[in-house]
């Protein structure tokens, strides 16, 4: 895939997976918006690959929307939404439940795609592009120490794979890492340590980016774990509808909202 020309927006762009992502796009001729809260990191980052920063909290619609326009504004539109701005939580559902905690880890892990892929939508369709956003390997299997990050992350999955089939004129997916080596797992380093658990470095995670920004799939999520190759998580299909006899409906049938939808 030639990507010399392209644009791309990635939030959470001044540190770890999201800088890495903007410095291997740039180094192959992406032109690219650095969106993050962290202002001062992301101003290096931007200067760095020769791309430009904006102040960008995902939390708020309006800065996803004018993150859009910055990149249509400088660089003539927008090819690759990399959605990635994340925290992680450690927030059970015990006695120790903070509202405030769950409410802002699902305001930047989720909320923050919706918004930012909403906005990129129109861009990106124009020029038949992509959107990626950052989940986790809590989105594919249960997470009991972070139960509210499991939730979110299961649900960033879960709009990837729908948004997949709702636009066939746009390429949608999730990059799902397990630990990586950033600013995220801080709180739970040495306990990795401890038990032996590999620490993904961010070259890997970029790599697996970089083959979903290069293939040719929609609504996937890609798993990234150590000492195994990245592909697509297979997804087992759940069971459809049967007829009041029990004989098997038509396979549409297994997705009403869509048929209601679009007869309405």
């Amino acid at each position: 895939m030639e990507l010399t020309g392209k644009v791309a927006i990635v939030t959470g762009g001044s540190n770890g997976i999201g800088a890495a992502a903007a410095r291997r796009l740039a180094s192959l001729g992406v032109r690219v918006v650095v969106a993050d809260v962290d202002a001062d990191q992301g101003k290096v980052v931007a200067d760095e690959v020769g791309g430009v920063f904006v102040r960008c909290d995902v939390t708020v619609p309006a800065d996803s929307a004018s993150a859009v326009e910055v990149a249509v504004r400088e660089f003539g539109g927008l090819d690759i939404a990399f959605l990635n701005a994340g925290i992680g939580t450690g927030c059970s559902l015990g006695e120790d439940f903070d509202v405030e905690t769950y409410r802002r880890a699902m305001a930047i892990n989720l909320d923050g795609v919706v918004y930012g892929a909403h906005y990129a939508l129109p861009a990106v369709r124009e020029r038949g592009g992509q959107i990626i956003a950052t989940a986790s390997m809590a989105g594919l299997m249960p997470m009991p120490g972070d139960p509210i990050y499991g939730a979110n992350k299961a649900a960033v999955v879960a709009l990837v794979r729908a948004l997949g089939g709702a636009y066939p004129d746009v390429r949608v997916n999730a990059l799902c890492p397990a630990f990586a080596d950033t600013n995220i797992i801080t709180p739970l380093r040495s306990t990795l340590e401890d038990i032996g658990m590999p620490i993904l470095p961010v070259s890997a995670v970029v790599d697996t980016f970089m083959s979903i920004v290069e293939g040719s799939g929609t609504g996937e999520a890609w798993f990234v774990q150590s000492g195994r190759p990245s592909e697509p998580f297979g997804f087992r299909n759940p069971p459809g509808p049967r007829a009041a006899d029990g004989s098997r409906l038509d396979a549409a049938c297994k997705d009403p909202v869509s048929i209601a939808l679009k007869e309405s």
